[in-house]
């Protein structure tokens, strides 16, 4: 079994990476927080431009057809850039739920407006911090949706949303929701991380479109692939914040040293490393089973977003940390990743939803019958 990246790989790795260099800087997510603009559309629509929004979209609906190693590198390279996009709702949610359980009717209508970055499709799953299908309430009746989400990451730019809900014979299922019907209403919410904006979406008795693909067993896999993805995108931002605490560590002076040669700081660096480094493992673990469609993705899944949550709240607080004084200012980079860190752990629910998750699918498995 072979983890590693081919040489193909690696050069869409190097072409992305130059591209967001360009674009998201940490200039950007400094002005994206101070304006309180958390979209950085310019940054969206290159990635559209280069067709980075397309990748595991089929060739017919405008995309290129690749898979979830790529869709994991793009992953990786945006939560290193801290780019200001809504990459998780979209690319990691909406979008295989469009390709996988919609009609074909569906799938024209938006996947090419995704790939295009014409149109944006959040996704709309939970419910006071509890994910589809463990905890749904909203309801819908001959076609009509009544109920709210909250936490919705960048619903005000969205044109439609992905939403959970049960049916009439209490089965969760997925719902399209154009977000311009009338009886939708959208109220911001004080986001954690500004360059993530979210909202609560109230639906009224709003019409929807059902994914007749979409059950119980396929919302619990289309949030493991997500969750694979995200792991990446945590592991991007992880090792950003190494990279950069390193650097200030090998620059600032203490004692007439530099205060990366102290031993308790070359020690904190070293953990977080070795924590960054078994998130790896475990996401690379996770991609695998995502892209081969493996009977142990939930498993891989729940251990790649545990590793990977574990390894960028430590980073990030322990950079904080390690900046000292600067450290806790508005004007440093810092509170950048940390915030991140903590959104992107509101967005698919706290380590011990996944915890639980875990455990049930040991207990569940092939090995609890040995």
């Amino acid at each position: 079994m072979n983890f590693g990246f081919s040489d193909e790989q690696d050069a869409i790795r190097g072409t992305l990476a130059r591209m967001l260099s360009d674009h998201a800087t940490l200039a950007v997510a400094h002005d994206c927080l101070d304006t309180a603009e958390g979209f950085d559309t310019a940054t969206w629509a290159a990635l559209a431009d280069g067709g980075w929004l397309g990748l595991a979209i089929d060739e017919e609906a405008g995309g290129s057809a690749m898979g979830a190693v790529e869709l994991a590198i793009l992953a990786e390279e945006i939560g290193r850039s801290l780019a200001a996009v809504p990459f998780a709702p979209v690319l990691g949610l909406a979008t295989p739920a469009i390709q996988d359980m919609g009609t074909q009717s569906q799938k024209e209508e938006l996947l090419s407006g995704i790939a295009e970055g014409r149109m944006i499709v959040a996704a709309a799953l939970a419910e006071d911090g509890g994910l589809a299908p463990e905890r749904v309430s909203a309801k819908v009746v001959q076609d009509r949706l009544s109920g709210r989400k909250s936490p919705v990451s960048f619903a005000a730019d969205a044109s439609f949303a992905l939403v959970a809900a049960m049916d009439a014979g209490g089965t969760p299922r997925l719902y399209l929701v154009d977000l311009s019907d009338p009886s939708v209403s959208i109220n911001a919410l004080d986001a954690i991380d500004c360059t993530r904006p979210a909202a609560e979406i109230v639906f009224h008795n709003t019409p929807v479109e059902l994914l007749p693909g979409s059950d119980p067993a396929a919302i619990r896999t289309l949030l493991d692939g997500a969750a694979v993805l995200a792991a990446f995108e945590q592991i991007g931002l992880a090792e950003r914040a190494l990279s950069m605490t390193k650097a200030y560590a090998c620059e600032r002076r203490a004692f007439g040293r530099q205060i990366g040669s102290f031993q308790a700081v070359k020690h904190r660096l070293a953990d977080m490393f070795a924590k960054i480094e078994l998130a790896r493992s475990n996401a690379f673990f996770g991609a695998w089973a995502l892209a081969s469609k493996d009977n142990r993705l939930a498993e891989a899944a729940a251990v790649a977003r545990l590793t990977a949550l574990d390894a960028v709240q430590f980073t990030t607080e322990e950079s904080v940390q390690l900046h000292g004084g600067i450290g806790f200012t508005w004007a440093a980079d810092p509170h950048l990743f940390l915030r991140r860190g903590w959104q992107l752990k509101a967005e698919l629910g706290p380590a011990d939803l996944w915890r639980e998750r875990l455990l049930c699918d040991l207990a569940n498995g092939p090995l609890a019958s040995n």
